[in-house]
């Protein structure tokens, strides 16, 4: 891990003039076709540099219509669908001259399929055959290449089909999963998180075929606990070589603090105990008094100095997915408010951020990715003044809009907001659609 992770993925274009008849003419081609090349062109980030408009939306700063937000995901999720294959596409991607698409992920599928099981308990009809998508993802596991996930794989078939979890834990040795791949080895906090939230998720099935694993369980919690400081943060993993060490003990980003603090909470529920709370507490009081004006969940974090390393980029799955999850999750345990900071993280993505943009695309039926700077120096320095404990605000041209889309991350929106349901009229269509 580290400040420029993000630099392998498209870089970040600042918003143009680009018109949404096109942008959303091209959506509709590549969806209906299945358009994919496999080569990938990115926009430049440079004045003057067509991009779909993210300008601001009706409503944009007022209350948030969680039905709505739900429809958007939903509606995107369509986009992102390979009917061919039965599974959702790793994301979708404006490259200047119309979307690319890449290959199919079971991984990001299982996500999205967690947040679309959220909408089918709410008795909200969809487009999508889940059934036939869970079949397809339960019909191998030779992608499981990491204790996290097994740890969502184990998760998803409690949610989704719990009937199946006898054979799953024929197949893994759980006992021995830690040990036995590489993030359990070095003590990764995300992949421990989804571990332990998935056997916790098991228990909760209350099935026949759950045998025990507390030992297991509490292995997982421990070692999750080793990554914490005192300040409440987690870094992001706590063995490796002796440089990476260093780094990934010290830091970590606000996917290992929000994916921890729902894995507390669950573990709390599943086995009926309370000593988890109070790390998952101090954390999410540590990222809360740590969010930023406008509602960001900034991207990484120094667990020693209980500050921001680096602030960007700001990814849209946080604000409106994976933060409310955890700090919801956690607030249904404990009876701690965390409403306010969940609703300006929401604010957010509506055009409340120093943009003033709309991550919403309501013409191409897409949330976009995240907020960030395209300069992978940038993040270096601000995270080298960070510990000189120097603050440095960037300037806010440098930033810029990640015109991607991702299933994993309206999964998480779903599986955070999808109770809530659809607007009446967008289910009515879906229910046609269907």
């Amino acid at each position: 891990m580290r400040a420029g992770e993000f630099a392998g993925r498209p870089p970040f274009i600042k918003p143009g003039s680009f018109r949404k008849a096109q942008i959303t003419s091209a959506l509709t081609q590549e969806h209906d076709f299945g358009v994919a090349n496999a080569a990938r062109t990115f926009v430049q980030g440079v004045p003057g540099t067509s991009a779909p408009r993210t300008g601001a939306t009706p409503g944009c700063g007022t209350a948030i219509d969680i039905p709505a937000l739900n429809a958007l995901a939903l509606r995107s999720l369509g986009a992102l669908f390979e009917p061919r294959e039965g599974l959702f596409r790793r994301s979708l991607t404006w490259n200047g001259n119309g979307f690319q698409q890449e290959q199919t992920s079971r991984r990001r599928t299982i996500i999205a399929l967690l947040g679309l099981q959220r909408l089918e308990e709410a008795g909200c009809a969809q487009p999508f055959d889940l059934a036939a998508i869970r079949d397809v993802l339960l019909a191998g596991t030779d992608w499981v290449q990491s204790v996290g996930d097994l740890g969502l794989l184990t998760w998803f078939t409690a949610v989704v089909a719990p009937e199946r979890l006898c054979g799953l834990f024929h197949e893994f040795d759980f006992d021995r999963a830690i040990e036995s791949y590489q993030d359990g080895r070095i003590a990764q906090t995300r992949g421990l998180a989804w571990f332990l939230a998935g056997i916790s998720h098991a228990l909760l099935a209350a099935t026949a075929s759950v045998p025990d694993l507390t030992d297991v369980a509490a292995d997982a919690y421990h070692l999750l606990l080793e990554n914490q400081a005192e300040s409440g943060l987690f870094g992001h993993a706590a063995h490796s070589g002796l440089l990476r060490r260093v780094c990934r003990k010290r830091f970590g980003t606000f996917s290992d603090q929000i994916h921890a603090i729902y894995a507390l909470a669950t573990f709390t529920r599943a086995f009926q105990i309370e000593e988890p709370l109070e790390p998952a507490l101090n954390c999410a009081n540590s990222i809360r008094a740590l969010q930023g004006g406008l509602g960001e969940w900034w991207y990484l974090y120094d667990k020693r100095t209980c500050r921001v390393a680096n602030r960007y980029p700001v990814l849209s799955c946080h604000q409106v997915g994976t933060a409310p999850i955890g700090l919801l999750a956690l607030e249904e345990v404990t009876g701690h408010s965390f409403h306010q900071a969940v609703y300006k993280g929401l604010s957010w993505v509506t055009g409340v951020n120093v943009l003033g943009k709309d991550l919403r695309s309501l013409g191409s039926g897409l949330i976009w990715d995240s907020m960030g700077v395209e300069s992978r120096a940038a993040n270096y320095w601000e995270t080298a003044l960070s510990l000189m404990n120097i603050s440095h605000a960037l300037p806010v041209d440098s930033l810029g809009i990640r015109f991607e889309a991702r299933p994993d991350h309206y999964g998480w929106l779903l599986f955070a907001f999808g109770r809530l349901g659809l607007p009446k009229a967008t289910a009515n269509d879906a229910a046609s659609a269907g």
